[in-house]
């Protein structure tokens, strides 16, 4: 038993290791570990992460940066969770610590129970620091922690450790270090000279490493170890397919090595899915593709997920929303191919893109269920049950989702599968309609006419072709757009296909309005719409029809414009196109206001912008607003005039919309107007 004795007390213990000799920029975890720990309460802060971001280095900087507010001594202790024999027990531990707080080790308990409570006992008083390092478990972290108020306990481990929130410990997630952060890393260890003579190659380095500090002092020690290496030679070994085997020094540190230590913990299931979800070709993703991705039991899936991000090997971006760091997602691939096998690989990718067309072309179907459709993956869509109720929440799942579906179309080009590719393109139709993402919208559709092309179906090119048509003369590349039409309709007309014929037509007639050739606009429209009324499409005749009216009020034909307008409207109401109800109502309204009659263009465009809104389409709702807001001009309302071309330019901005401009120079006019004694509207 031990027994207090008169002798001196031993030295005051100063276990911790030497600060880190180089440590980069991290203030927000250092301000907010100074801000947890309390001096009137036990702390205890959990820093989690995962392998080789620099967990250990950053407790060590604070600690030793704070190391005179626990004046009775810092104890440290690696717990060893990956080291070959194990993890250190509790007990053994605990003989350590009562050691060195002067306890003669002939005279330390045996028992677990004995130990902690005479560690409780001898720290009540004290102001000590503890440094768990590398825990494996709450359980394990528990027996450790000092009983004193003035005393703290720093835990580092790859895990959440999540149990040790019920001790009342805050959880610290330590995440890759930034872009400036990293160069500031490198810059400490290669110094400024070479930095400076390669500032573009080191931010490549920087960028290839991750913001792993593991990473980046892996490099540097190879650079510093051979001073006549170019950054540039290391950036080419660091960008090819052996990134990872790259990222290691002969018989010392490997990035690898310490991700394959965390995924030697998982169980069968779980690394499989850490494998296979690493395949997905975008950033992140969510739980749903994940699951079709594995095609398991969505439980098993989400419960996998659970054990990534508490072994942080995924991180959750939002809730059901997960990416891999670029390093480990790398490992994981190279898993997959090792023990998966490259062709099992390649259906995970299809069958990831497969899904994303699934859900495009669902998406689609809400946005325009009566648009006719040639791509053979609607044809299954349209049996299911409907996924989006509606137009927003199809459109909130498209924009959520863009970058995969981009990432998805060009994974689709690497699996050899221009079948995909095209139908991707058709499926995002009415997403880009809705938009006007036009680079995008361009880009995928430059890859989905060359797909066409090889598969060899005019019919998908004549319809891709007239989408990229809408797309350029949209952004005033009439001619551009003219000779896409025209392609379009020749196509059209060799497969004997109408509703792809007065599609095209349709659209030619836009680029010859557009550019002054009324008449033969005209001419095209109503051949358009003799085609579609023959074959029985209602909606594609009242789209016809709006386009008519809008040309023949151009032709100074106001009462005929404004007939085929309503018309147009009332069966786009009828069948249940709000979208194209409200796009007939607002050209009512722009012929009416035209005319000089903005009072009798007010009662159509209100309640144009009343469908728009509803609906929720951004581009559509900003054309209702810009003309409400010429009509607020018109009656001398400038204020109201103002507010309204605000936010139509806002709207458009948002949309890259090259209309946006357009309304700016609006506004800038108005601010040199006289005033008209209303408030300015802010822009």
């Amino acid at each position: 038993m031990y027994l207090p004795s008169a002798k001196p007390r031993p030295p005051v213990p100063a276990q911790l290791p030497p600060p880190p000799r180089h440590f980069a920029s991290r203030s927000r975890e250092l301000a907010e570990l100074t801000e947890l720990v309390d001096d009137q309460r036990p702390s205890l802060v959990v820093l989690s992460g995962a392998g080789g971001v620099g967990k250990t280095t950053l407790a060590l900087r604070w600690l030793h940066d704070v190391r005179a507010r626990f004046p009775d001594g810092q104890l440290y202790v690696d717990l060893g969770a990956f080291a070959p024999t194990g993890p250190v027990e509790p007990a053994e531990v605990l003989a350590w610590f009562l050691v060195a707080l002067g306890v003669p080790a002939e005279q330390v308990p045996i028992g677990l129970a004995q130990r902690q409570a005479l560690f409780r006992s001898l720290t009540t008083e004290r102001s000590i620091v503890i440094l768990l390092d590398n825990a494996v478990s709450a359980a394990q972290v528990r027996p450790l922690l000092p009983n004193a108020s003035r005393s703290a306990a720093v835990v580092t481990s790859r895990w959440r450790l999540t149990g040790l929130a019920m001790d009342g410990a805050s959880i610290v997630e330590v995440d890759p270090m930034d872009p400036a952060a990293s160069m500031e890393m490198l810059r400490q260890v290669v110094g400024n000279r070479r930095l400076d003579a390669e500032h573009e190659a080191a931010q490549r380095l920087a960028s290839l490493c991750g913001g792993l500090p593991i990473a980046l002092s892996v490099v540097g020690a190879r650079l510093s170890a051979r001073p006549r290496r170019l950054l540039s030679t290391e950036v080419g070994d660091l960008s090819g397919r052996d990134r990872l085997a790259n990222l290691a020094i002969r018989d010392e540190s490997s990035v690898e090595g310490i991700f394959d230590v965390s995924y030697a913990r998982l169980s069968p299931a779980q690394a499989r899915i850490y494998r296979l979800c690493a395949l997905h070709p975008g950033a992140e993703f969510d739980l749903d593709v994940a699951v079709a991705v594995v095609a398991g039991p969505a439980d098993d899936v989400a419960g996998a997920f659970d054990a990534l991000v508490e072994a942080n090997l995924l991180m959750e971006t939002a809730d059901r929303r997960f990416r891999y760091h670029d390093l480990l997602r790398l490992h994981a691939r190279h898993l997959a191919e090792q023990i998966d096998g490259p062709a099992a690989c390649a259906e995970v990718v299809v069958r990831t893109v497969e899904w994303y067309l699934d859900m495009t072309a669902a998406a689609e179907m809400t946005l325009r269920p009566s648009r006719r459709r040639v791509g053979p993956r609607f044809r299954p869509v349209s049996g299911r049950p409907v996924l989006f109720a509606t137009v927003a929440d199809a459109l909130g799942w498209l924009e959520s989702e863009r970058d995969n579906l981009t990432a998805a179309v060009r994974a689709a080009a690497g699996q050899d599968r221009p079948d995909l590719v095209w139908q991707f393109c058709e499926a995002m139709w009415g997403f880009f309609l809705h938009t006007r993402h036009y680079t995008t919208w361009l880009a995928l559709h430059e890859q989905g006419v060359s797909a066409a092309v090889h598969v060899g179906d005019r019919l998908a090119e004549a319809q891709l072709r007239f989408q990229v048509a809408f797309a350029l003369r949209s952004l005033g590349q009439h001619a551009e757009a003219m000779e896409q039409s025209t392609l379009s309709l020749r196509l059209a007309e060799q497969e004997q296909d109408g509703y792809a014929t007065a599609v095209a037509l349709l659209e030619l007639a836009n680029s010859l309005q557009e550019t002054g050739s009324l008449t033969a606009a005209l001419a095209n429209l109503v051949r358009a719409e003799e085609i579609h009324e023959a074959a029985g499409n209602t909606r594609a005749v009242a789209l016809c029809r709006r386009r008519v009216g809008e040309v023949l009020a151009e032709l100074g034909r106001v009462r005929d414009a404004i007939e085929q307008l309503t018309s147009a409207a009332a069966v786009m109401a009828a069948v249940g196109d709000r979208t194209g109800q409200a796009r007939a109502l607002r050209s009512v309204g722009v012929v009416l206001l035209r005319a000089g009659r903005p009072v009798d263009a007010l009662a159509p465009l209100e309640e144009a912008l009343s469908l728009a809104e509803d609906v929720g389409t951004p581009y559509y709702l900003a054309e209702v607003v810009a003309v409400l807001g010429e009509v607020a001009e018109q009656r001398g309302d400038l204020a109201t005039a103002r507010e309204q071309y605000a936010r139509a330019a806002n709207l458009y901005a948002e949309m890259d919309e090259p209309k946006a401009k357009e309304l700016r120079s609006r506004l800038a006019r108005l601010a040199r107007a006289p005033s008209d004694g209303a408030d300015d509207v802010e822009d």
